[in-house]
């Protein structure tokens, strides 16, 4: 059992650089996230395996005004065409 002290100070937290996250209630990009989450399962959760599907969810969230629109190039797609220039 564990007992609250009530000396405790509580450290500051900073907010998130980019804001919040929403949440996807109305499940708009639902499908996106599934096909992500399963490619992650199949690949060991190797996130390079599955770059196209979280590009396509956050694509996703970006249309239906879930996340601010960004450059892909700022989210870490950028090296997408360099490879594919090379």
């Amino acid at each position: 059992m564990s007992v609250y002290n009530t000396s405790q100070k509580m450290l500051p937290r900073d907010p998130p650089l980019k804001g919040s996250f929403p949440l996807d209630r109305d499940g708009y990009c639902k499908i996106a996230m599934l096909d992500y989450m399963i490619c992650l399962h199949k690949n060991a959760a190797t996130q390079e395996k599955c770059r196209q599907e979280s590009k396509e969810y956050l694509e996703c969230r970006m249309k239906h005004g879930l996340m601010d629109k960004e450059d892909w190039d700022k989210l870490g797609y950028d090296r997408e065409k360099k490879s594919l220039e090379n």
